[in-house]
Formats: C-alpha cells, sequence, structure tokens
C-alpha cells in the first residue's frame, strides 16, 4: 500500500500565530462575553463617577520664628511640610472642620474624601475634597483649609501663652528679690542689676505678646466643579471596551491551554504522529451513511478525496487491507468506512467491506443492497451486495449477533475472515471502537494500516494518545487521521451521536430497503457462520 499525501489545507498552516489565532478565534463567545464585561465596568465607572466633584482650596503656611532666637533661620528650613500635612490630615482638624459644618458626628467621615498634599518645593498645602455635591466639595474644603489655620494659630497662641508665663514668673521673683533688698544695707548694691534684668524680660514679655499668631493665608479658596472629575464616558467606555478585549482575549487563551480537545490539525497529527488524510462534514443526522455515487455534494467529494490520498493519486495502486476505527462509538467512522468503499469501488477496485461493529441490526438494513443474488463465490456466507448507484458496486460483510442481547463487538469472527481475504482485492473492516473494545486490537495487527476517525473539536487528545499507544503496542500501524469539522455540526447532529440516542437508535429496528425494481430485499437476521467457523477448526 502506497503512503498517503499530506493535507495541506487551509487549517495547515506553518505560522505558529495564525494558528493561535485560529484557535483563540474559536471561543468567540469568550471573547465576546470579556468585551462585555469590560463595558459593563467602563459602563459602571461612568456610573459611579458622574457625580463626583473635586474642589481645591490652597494654604499658605506662614513660618514660625523662635522669638528667643538671635539666629537668622531661613525661612524654608522653618516649616517641615511633610509635618503640616499629618497634622491638616489629624482628628483634632476634621473635628473642628467638622464643627463649622454643622456636622460634628461625621469628622472621620468628612476624612475619607479629603485629600491633603503639597507641591515640591513650596509653602503651599492644597486640600482637595470631592463629593457628590460640587457646592458641598467646595464648602467642606474651604472648612478643612481655615480649620487648619485656626488649629496652627491655636498651638501658636498656647505656646505664646506658656513662653509669657514663664517670663513672668521670673520678673515677679526679681520684684520680690528687689523688696527684700531694700530692708538691707549690704543689698543695696545689687538692687540696679536686677532692676535691670527686669527691664530686659519686660521687654522680651512685650515682644512675645506682640508676636503675630497667624497660621498662614488662604490664597485659594475652593469654588464648586464646574464638571465632575475623572474622565468622562467618552473615555471610560472606549477603555473598558479595550480592557474586555484583552480579558476575553486571555481567557479564550487560557480556555484553548487547557482545552483537552483537539481542535486543530497540528494537534491531532502531533498526537497521533500520523497525516491527517482529510477533513470530512459530519455524517448525515438522517441516518443514511452511504453518500458517495447516491447523493451529490461537498460531502461524497470530501470522501472521493480521501479515497484518492490513500491510493497515492489516480494510478492503479492497490490499497490493501485497512481498519477504520474510532477512539469512542461515534457515527463518524460507519460513514467513513461506508463511503470510502463506495469512493474505491468507483476507481476501479474490488472492495470488501467487513462490518465488525456487532450492531444490531447492522449496516445491510441501512444500505441499498442488490436485487440479484451476485455474492462472488470466494465471499463467505452472510455477505451481500451494495448498490452504490453511480460509483458500482461492493461486498459488505456484516458480522452481527442475531439478537440484541449478544450485541457485541464481532472482532475475532472478523480476524478469521481476514485471514482469508485475497490480496488483490481492497479490504476495509469497520472495528468497534478502540478504547471501549479491546478486541479491536486483534484486527490492528492483522491489516496493513489504520484509519482513526475522530471529530475536530470533539475528541480528546488523551483519547487519541491511547488509540497511538495501543495501536503501537499492538503491531499495527496508522495511516492517518480522517477528522470529522465537529465545530460546525449543530445540536441536533451531536445530540444524535449522544449515548443515548444511539442506544434506543439500536433497539429500534429498521425495514428494509426496497431494491430498484420496486421488490423488497430481505435482510439475513443472523449472518450464518458455520462454514466459517468449520473452515477455522
Amino acid at each position: 500500500m502506497t503512503s498517503p499525501a499530506g493535507l495541506d489545507d487551509r487549517y495547515d498552516d506553518p505560522d505558529r500565530l495564525r494558528d493561535q489565532m485560529r484557535l483563540l478565534l474559536g471561543y468567540r463567545t469568550t471573547i465576546a462575553l470579556g468585551v462585555l464585561l469590560g463595558l459593563l465596568g467602563g459602563l459602571l465607572l461612568v456610573l459611579l463617577r458622574a457625580g463626583d466633584h473635586t474642589s481645591t482650596s490652597e494654604v499658605l503656611v506662614r513660618p514660625r520664628t523662635d522669638p528667643f532666637s538671635t539666629f537668622g533661620v531661613a525661612a524654608d528650613n522653618q516649616v517641615s511640610m511633610g509635618t503640616e500635612r499629618h497634622i491638616a490630615l489629624s482628628a483634632t482638624v476634621a473635628e473642628r472642620a467638622a464643627t463649622a459644618l454643622g456636622q460634628p458626628s461625621r469628622a472621620d467621615a468628612l476624612l475619607t474624601d479629603l485629600r491633603v498634599s503639597h507641591p515640591p518645593d513650596t509653602q503651599v498645602l492644597r486640600f482637595e475634597y470631592t463629593a457628590g455635591d460640587a457646592k458641598r466639595a467646595a464648602r467642606v474644603s474651604n472648612a478643612f483649609a481655615a480649620a487648619y489655620l485656626a488649629d496652627r494659630q491655636d498651638r501658636s497662641k498656647s505656646m505664646i501663652a506658656r513662653m509669657a508665663t514663664g517670663l513672668e514668673r521670673q520678673v515677679a521673683e526679681l520684684t520680690r528679690r528687689i523688696a527684700a533688698g531694700k530692708k538691707s544695707a549690704d543689698a543695696a548694691a545689687g538692687t540696679a542689676g536686677v532692676q535691670q534684668q527686669i527691664g530686659v524680660l519686660r521687654k522680651k514679655l512685650s515682644d512675645i505678646r506682640a508676636y503675630d499668631t497667624t497660621g498662614g493665608d488662604i490664597v485659594r479658596t475652593a469654588e464648586p466643579a464646574a464638571r465632575p472629575v475623572g474622565p468622562g464616558p467618552g473615555r471610560l467606555l472606549p477603555l473598558g471596551l479595550i480592557g474586555g478585549l484583552v480579558l476575553g482575549v486571555v481567557l479564550a487563551w487560557l480556555r484553548s491551554a487547557l482545552e483537552p480537545r483537539a481542535r486543530s490539525i497540528s494537534e491531532v497529527r502531533g498526537t497521533l504522529l500520523a497525516p491527517v488524510l482529510g477533513i470530512l462534514p459530519g455524517p448525515d443526522a438522517k441516518g443514511e451513511p452511504l453518500e458517495v455515487g447516491r447523493t451529490a455534494g461537498s460531502r461524497a467529494e470530501a470522501y472521493r478525496a480521501l479515497a484518492f490520498r490513500l491510493r497515492g493519486g489516480d494510478g492503479p495502486a492497490a490499497v490493501g487491507t485497512l481498519m477504520v476505527v474510532a477512539p469512542k462509538r461515534e457515527r463518524g467512522a460507519e460513514a467513513v468506512a461506508v463511503n470510502l468503499a463506495a469512493a474505491l469501488a468507483e476507481c476501479g477496485e474490488q472492495v470488501l467491506l467487513v462490518d465488525a461493529t456487532g450492531h444490531t441490526p447492522g449496516l445491510p438494513a441501512r444500505l441499498p443492497l442488490t436485487a440479484d443474488e451476485s455474492v462472488p463465490p470466494d465471499m463467505p456466507g452472510g455477505a451481500v451486495v451494495v448498490d452504490a448507484g453511480t460509483a458500482g458496486r461492493f461486498t459488505l460483510r456484516p458480522e452481527v449477533r442475531g439478537t440484541a442481547a449478544d450485541d457485541g463487538p464481532a472482532a475475532p469472527i472478523a480476524a478469521r475472515a481476514l485471514s482469508g481475504a485475497a490480496p488483490e482485492r481492497a479490504t476495509l473492516v469497520l472495528a468497534p471502537p478502540l478504547l471501549e473494545h479491546a478486541e479491536s486490537l486483534a484486527l490492528a495487527q492483522r491489516v496493513d494500516g489504520v484509519v482513526v476517525v475522530a471529530g475536530l473539536g470533539e475528541s480528546r487528545r488523551d483519547d487519541l494518545k491511547r488509540v497511538r499507544e495501543l495501536i503501537g503496542c499492538s503491531g499495527g500501524r496508522i495511516v492517518g487521521a480522517a477528522l470529522h469539522d465537529g465545530a460546525r455540526r449543530g445540536r441536533r447532529a451531536r445530540l444524535l451521536d449522544s449515548g443515548r440516542t444511539r442506544r434506543a437508535w439500536r433497539r429500534t429496528p429498521s425495514p428494509a430497503p426496497s431494491a430498484p425494481g420496486g421488490d423488497t430485499v430481505e435482510k439475513p437476521t443472523a449472518p450464518v457462520r458455520d462454514d466459517t467457523l468449520t473452515a477455522s477448526r
């Protein structure tokens, strides 16, 4: 059997970036959800910040000089703006501002929306308050500026009062000493010096009481803001859209990285270590597996292309013996085997299709059979001839059980049938699902190659890996994979391929199809295997 040609289609692109983009675009719903979340977030920010107004007031902090200092100190070294900022955010200033606003119980709440800062290399404190009402924001900002200056002035007055009290205590002490010296003749000489000290202290006391205790000046009064603070809807919504798109792409990438199913040809090829022979449309949901020679359309052409690749071209190359198997039960493997047999018969091959799935009633109940007795003489008992229309005819050997209770794979019987297959005849074996029935491994080692049927976007990578390992361990060889484009199949087709529907379909008998002449062809309920068993013995 010649090696099949590789598949080169729109899915097989050497550019990894394009392949990754195709995988991401497979999660359009996730990306759309991310965009929607971004837009909702932007809209929420618009609603939350739509009524927020910020008003700003500025205070020039006046430095406080030591009235007793004899050294000149630069003004910028006399004020610690960091310390003044912490004082402006203190609870004392907040309580004073809340009292001025008539809300003494909301001092802590006012500090929540207050921001105090100072520009670099300046002695200016900036009070910024944000509120839902522009007038309230301006009123609270001005109240905090005034409360800070009042607190600073009170602290300066307290310092002056303490210093003045100390000087007055010293003057009183010196005055008592002078009064005591007048009674003594020896202390008269020191009275002049004490009086001079009292004069100096009174001079200092006068200077201290004349000290300016003003904490600073308000250089900017807060005014009600004309428009809300922050970016408006024209900026927040585009930002939300961009953020949502990035979020959607990240979520789609995470889903693609964690996706257990094979969604691209490169994943299937890398898992099976075999080429992909073709991408086939999903099987017909009406339950009619044969399409080549009976109907015209994309499905029939796809099956013909698959047969062309298996034959290695349009020459008289022998196909040999092939096994068509799926990892788990699905109708795709049945459709591939039947239509591949019809396509090979159309190419002039003598085709024998062995149904080893053991389904009841099996393929003969759903395929058009010939009315005449044209079974080749070398075929074992139970074989029937399928009429593929314009494609010709091929022989079907159904290996089914007699009753539904005996329903199961007939792989051992099919294996004995393969031992006597003619080498000039193309033999296809429809095997039961490999991961559900281990009997399929007995067929894998008796055929020339295995065609794995999987669903693109439906089959799991772990299942394909197990299929490759089992076939390799049994001595078989995977020729390639035939993929059904599961992404394009609707819910109805997936429902028909579900296990519950398949079990119900297997229990429902199908009427016998009519022959071209209008006569009903009688189907065998149980194939005769006595001659086969006797020959095998």
